[in-house]
């Protein structure tokens, strides 16, 4: 078994200032979409240019940042907003819904594509294969922070928690127990099926001239199911917990829409067949 190593949350600490490990993953999955986004946007016949580029990523990086804590404070926190409506902008405590973010990133990409006049689908196809960079880092970040594990586990890769710093995963252990029972570590599953894999495949996907929606339908397909998948394993949040069927979690039910729409899309960008 895997002992859960002793990482500090707080990468930097300078007086009362605070630099959380969380915060600077969102920003390295940023960084690395823009750079991607430039160097894809300078090849022949991208029809893209770097200002385009800066402009979609700040776009997005507003349309991530705003979507993603909102949805996640109205799918899986609602009674926080009630409790406290601060909690809504406490983002550097963790927190943040891809759902919600997928939906602020629509928003922001239809805004760029109007004001540049492209087809909402020409944005979109052009800055999916650089989204799963931002997953990758952000779900590493939630295991530096700690959360969303797993269930437990006697798979040689589950990891075993401290019960001084994770003593909701010992409640049922001796009072003597140093390390809870292992569990999975569902936050670096997603990391590599939803960042590094999904990267890998829409990267070389869209590296061909594809019909317009193919690339977004693959993404939304993709990561849709590699959720549903992974939400199997992964504990839903104590005060939600099963929605259905002992097994069914809001990540699934949020996940099966995507499903149904990259299939969607999929099928009519080969039965149209134009480019983006």
């Amino acid at each position: 078994m895997l002992t859960y190593p002793d990482i500090d949350p707080i990468a930097i600490a300078i007086g009362p200032l605070r630099v959380h490990w969380y915060g600077l993953m969102y920003l390295l999955g940023f960084a690395f979409a823009w750079g991607l986004g430039r160097w894809r946007a300078s090849r022949p016949g991208s029809g893209w240019n770097a200002d385009m580029v800066d402009d979609l990523i700040f776009y997005c990086v507003i349309g991530v940042i705003a979507g993603g804590r909102l949805g996640y404070m109205v799918f899986y926190g609602f009674d926080q907003i009630l409790a406290n409506p601060l909690n809504l902008i406490k983002v550097w405590e963790g927190g943040m819904s891809f759902h919600g973010g997928l939906l602020g990133v629509v928003l922001a990409m239809a805004l760029f594509a109007r004001r540049h006049g492209l087809h909402f689908f020409q944005a979109a196809d052009f800055i999916t294969p650089l989204v799963p960079t931002g997953l990758l880092f952000g779900r590493i970040g939630n295991f530096i922070n700690g959360e969303l594990w797993g269930h437990r586990t006697d798979a040689p890769w589950g990891v075993q928690l401290p019960c001084i710093q994770f003593p909701d995963q010992c409640a049922d252990q001796p009072a003597s127990a140093l390390l809870s029972p292992a569990v999975h570590a569902s936050q670096l599953y997603e990391a590599a099926l939803e960042g590094l894999v999904l990267f890998l495949i829409l990267w070389f996907f869209s590296s061909r001239p594809r019909p317009m929606m193919a690339v977004s339908g693959l993404f939304l397909l993709l990561y849709g199911l590699f959720r549903f998948l992974v939400e199997f394993v992964r504990t839903p949040d104590a005060h939600l917990g099963y929605l259905a069927f002992d097994w069914l979690t809001m990540g699934q039910i949020l996940s099966l829409p995507m499903i149904l729409f990259g299939a969607l899309f999929l099928g009519l960008a080969y039965r149209r067949r134009p480019t983006a």
